[in-house]
C-alpha cells in the first residue's frame, strides 16, 4: 500500500497515457496502419538497445529482482520487434499484386 501511496502521481500518468494511446490509434485510418506499425517497430527498437544497455550496466551486487526485471524487459522488446515486423510484411503482401 505504501509503494501506491508514494508513486500515485506516476500511477495517474500511466493511465492517462494508456487512455490516450487507445483514443488516439482507434482513430487512425487503415491506411496509415503499416507506417504507423513501422514507426513503432523502430522505437521499440531503440527502446531494447537502452533496456540491453541498463541490463550490462548493472552492478554485480545488484538486486537479482533487477535483473530479472531488465531481462524481461529485454525479451518481451524483442519478442514486440519480431512480431510487429511480421504483421507488417504480413500487411504489405496484401498491397502486392499476384503474377500469374
Amino acid at each position: 500500500m505504501e509503494f501506491l501511496e508514494n508513486n500515485l502521481e506516476a500511477i495517474y500518468i500511466v493511465l492517462l497515457c494508456v487512455f490516450i494511446g487507445i483514443e488516439v490509434l482507434s482513430n487512425v485510418p487503415a491506411v496509415l496502419h503499416t507506417p504507423l506499425m513501422s514507426g513503432a517497430n523502430a522505437i521499440s527498437g531503440v527502446i531494447t538497445v537502452g533496456a540491453i544497455a541498463l541490463v550490462l550496466s548493472l552492478p554485480e551486487d545488484a538486486h537479482w529482482g533487477a535483473q530479472v526485471l531488465g531481462g524481461i524487459a529485454v525479451f518481451l522488446g524483442t519478442l514486440n520487434i519480431a512480431g510487429g515486423f511480421l504483421v507488417t510484411r504480413r500487411m504489405l503482401k496484401m498491397f502486392t499484386t499476384k503474377k500469374s
